[in-house]
């Protein structure tokens, strides 16, 4: 709280029954404000227009704060500092500035997290209705040439995609997790951006952005298909932040140890 500016020879100190003599000049002027609070403005208050006054800052014993546009003197007052109005106003025009950029910047984030939530929101309405037809093994050979363009492409092994797709969607191409991940190969919206999937539901550009990511993964880690994988189903940031290794997740644990198993059958299944 701020008190009136007073033009008398003592201001009475802050707390309750607690009096502070404060001395100030005939005319000066000093607020008292309560501790902690800044109040903008101040300076311009303190030094009348054309006037280039100093301003100072006490403190007294109970954290109640004066300035004075003259010295003030009283026991149990500290002087904390001695400033021109002009730099003062200078100072609280840069912070002033400062906040306005940050606010500015809260409301661009702010804008840009839900212009993101209402475009998932949109991708996920544009989930195919109809319901998935035929075995799985229908389902497999359905895309099978899809996959092996997209392996090619990217330097991978069919197989590799087929376990993948296996484990992720059982070859459904209208499959949404519980984590917001779609179609065939699981892509979450933001994988799908990074690779450049412009239809998420769509067969081939599904396969097509999973197959990428797996690439990337395995040139991020080295060929090492068990960090890849666990890259692919945690974030490559989760990898490394267990110093590449499988993070301590059973979901993901579980997931590559899946991955392997089917890809062992399918190279199995290839040879014989």
């Amino acid at each position: 709280m701020i008190t009136k500016p007073v033009t008398t020879r003592s201001v009475l100190g802050a707390g309750a029954g607690a009096g502070v003599g404060v001395g100030v000049g005939v005319g000066a002027r000093a607020w008292r404000l309560a501790a902690g609070l800044v109040v903008p403005g101040m300076i311009a208050l303190l030094a009348p227009a054309g006037v280039c006054a100093d301003v100072f800052k006490y403190v007294d014993q109970h954290g109640n704060v004066f300035f004075s546009d003259e010295p003030l003197t009283g026991s149990g007052l500290k002087l904390e500092w001695k400033r021109t109005a002009t730099r003062l106003a200078a100072q609280n025009r840069e912070q002033s500035a400062s906040l306005r950029r940050k606010q500015v910047e809260i409301n661009a984030r702010l804008a840009a997290r839900l212009e993101t939530k209402t475009a998932t929101a949109a991708l996920y309405e544009q989930r195919p209705a109809e319901p998935v037809s035929g075995s799985m093994w229908v389902r497999r050979m359905r895309y099978q040439p899809l996959i092996e363009r997209a392996a090619r492409r990217h330097g991978l092994v069919p197989e590799l995609l087929h376990a993948v797709i296996r484990t992720e969607s059982a070859y459904k191409p209208n499959a949404l997790s519980h984590a917001g991940a779609c179609g065939l190969m699981q892509l979450m919206p933001g994988t799908a951006e990074r690779f450049r999937v412009t239809e998420i539901w769509d067969p081939e550009q599904n396969i097509e952005g999973g197959a990428a990511y797996l690439r990337f993964l395995l040139d991020l880690f080295d060929n090492d298909l068990r960090l890849a994988l666990a890259g692919y189903n945690a974030g490559e940031g989760a990898v490394k932040r267990y110093g590449n290794q499988i993070p301590p997740y059973p979901e993901t644990q579980n997931y590559v140890r899946k991955v392997l198993q089917f890809l062992w059958t399918e190279e199995e299944s290839r040879q014989s």
